[in-house]
């Protein structure tokens, strides 16, 4: 059983960590939400969705206490969904 909360709000995504060296793509490391910091653990997985013209990448991030995916459309960033550690 999963207990994903759908947020759907944009964030502050305030810092960033890069990876691999042969085709570096960036992920958030930190972000703001409703007042609070959360920090991600530097593993992270990201998906990328184009549709005609647009595109739209996703992560799924942890902090150790939950899961989080975020969106981002280049433009901002949004909080997709939370899942608290107990359910993972």
């Amino acid at each position: 059983m999963e207990f994903r909360k759908t947020i759907n709000q944009e964030v502050n995504v305030t810092a960033m960590y890069f990876r691999n060296k042969n085709q570096l793509k960036s992920f958030p490391k930190r972000m703001e939400y409703e007042g609070h910091q959360y920090e991600f653990v530097e593993s992270g997985l990201q998906y990328q969705i184009k549709k005609n013209d647009q595109e739209v990448r996703l992560f799924d991030m942890t902090d150790g206490k939950a899961s989080y995916r975020l969106r981002f459309d280049y433009k901002k960033w949004t909080l997709v969904s939370i899942i608290p550690s107990l359910a993972i």
